[in-house]
């Protein structure tokens, strides 16, 4: 009578939990505090990390005030959310790591102790078998999971545009504002100085209390946009540092002086066929539909029924040794995988729907910017020619005040028009400026430029 020895079964058990059980868990507590830098000189700044080539190839030099292109770059590096947004690319190399690993074998066993009867010895069965549907499908599930990785990394890339806009258009407002404030506490200081002469006047008996109370309510009012202008310029002091990973308040030297050459639009209107479709969210909603063929593909094969060949070994009571092949199938009766197959095509004509229509919103919202950009660039040049006309006069009427041959209200006033027109260009110019940071954030190349 052969004797069964559960030892050897325990040892096989064992063995497999072993070789299964590779991974240890380790813990990772949460962090307690913000993991915000004090100053510039407390991050790490590669330029050669940054999504575009016009910030790879720029350098940087953080003891200088920074120019546009070196925020962006600080803000690619060390923006919280691309941190977090970062470790969605592990996730998606291990789900495409896991699709590409070959299914396990089952292993089955059976024991039957032998209480009474005619038998002599024990019943034993013994199986191995593998599931060969899964090794069919290998091929495509792997397809699809590089396609999602690839698909993550370019939404990844996208999200880098997307904080480098940003960081481009809050520069922008940075040095327009302060610039802006400049213009406005010139005004308010003339008009200052002209309600102390009106009011003097008055007391004098030359002037009457209307002009005076003019005066005032003028003088508030620029007061009034300077303190609109100094919140703003808070707000955006605090969305920058929010931007960079800094801690608020944190004091950034920035370049005050933004180039504005005139726009080639024909040569961009002309660039955008070829341009707009090698946008990271573009690509990536084409890795997203080759993802989904593959996923169609998968749900093809998997109409097969289900199939599983091994072997078996045997001893029943008597005893009686037996040994061959073992094969499982299921039958196709209710279920032939056409549920899963027409969702896989539906989602597959889903997502050529959405790439077009994603393709024709590009190019739209490119021609609307463009043409945006034309409108805030014409009105900008005509402001500086009305500008150019307003300063040669208030030259002439500086030398006329000096002379006596203006009196004071004429000359505060042109200097006051002067002002307000200095004021709308700066409005105007950071209008356009901001409309460019969009257009290169859509296209992702340089803008070209009349003359390069």
């Amino acid at each position: 009578m052969t004797r069964f020895r559960p030892g050897a079964v325990a040892a096989a058990i064992a063995l497999s939990a072993g070789l299964g059980g590779c991974s240890h868990f380790r813990n990772a507590p949460l962090a307690e505090k913000p993991d915000l830098a004090a100053s510039l000189a407390a991050l790490k700044i590669e330029p050669a990390q940054a999504p575009l080539p016009e910030l790879a190839s720029h350098r940087f030099d953080p003891a200088h005030p920074l120019d546009m292109d070196e925020v962006a770059t600080v803000a690619v590096v060390a923006n919280p959310d691309l941190k977090a947004a970062r470790t969605a690319l592990g996730v998606a190399r291990a789900q495409a790591f896991d699709a590409g690993l070959l299914p396990n074998p089952s292993f089955s066993f059976s024991y039957g102790k032998l209480l009474a009867g005619a038998g002599m010895a024990d019943a034993v069965s013994t199986g191995l078998a593998e599931n060969i549907l899964p090794l069919l499908t290998l091929s495509a599930r792997r397809r699809a999971a590089a396609a999602r990785e690839r698909g993550v990394r370019l939404n990844l890339l996208w999200q880098e545009w997307q904080v480098v806009a940003q960081a481009r258009s809050l520069f922008v407002q940075a040095v327009e504002l302060a610039r802006q404030r400049a213009v406005l506490e010139q005004t308010r200081r003339l008009f200052a100085e002209r309600y102390r002469r009106s009011r003097a006047a008055m007391r004098q008996g030359n002037l009457t209390l209307t002009v005076v109370v003019s005066d005032l309510a003028a003088l508030q009012g620029v007061e009034a946009q300077l303190h609109a202008a100094d919140e703003q310029i808070l707000k955006v002091g605090h969305d920058l540092d929010a931007l960079l990973g800094l801690l608020p308040g944190t004091r950034l030297e920035l370049r005050q002086k933004l180039a504005a050459p005139p726009l080639d639009a024909a040569r961009l209107r002309a660039m955008l066929p070829t341009l707009l479709p090698r946008r990271p969210d573009l690509l990536a909603l084409k890795a997203g539909y080759a993802a989904q063929q593959a996923k169609l593909r998968q749900a093809v094969i998997e109409q097969f029924p289900p199939l599983a060949i091994g072997g078996t070994w045997a001893k029943d009571t008597t005893p009686v040794y037996t040994l061959g092949p073992n094969l499982t199938i299921g039958l196709p009766i209710f279920n032939h995988g056409q549920g899963k197959v027409a969702i896989a095509r539906a989602t597959r004509r889903q997502l050529r729907a959405q790439y077009r229509a994603r393709l024709d919103a590009a190019l739209g919202a490119a021609g609307r910017l463009l043409a945006e950009e034309q409108l805030a660039e014409a009105q900008y040049r005509a402001d500086h020619r009305s500008l150019a006309r307003l300063r040669q006069a208030a030259s002439v009427a500086d030398a006329a005040y000096q002379a006596g041959n203006l009196d004071e209200r004429g000359y505060v006033d042109l200097h006051s028009s002067l002002l307000a027109k200095e004021l709308e260009a700066i409005k105007l110019e950071e209008r356009m400026l901001e409309l460019r940071t969009s257009l290169q954030t859509l296209i992702g190349s340089a803008l070209p430029m009349r003359g390069r």
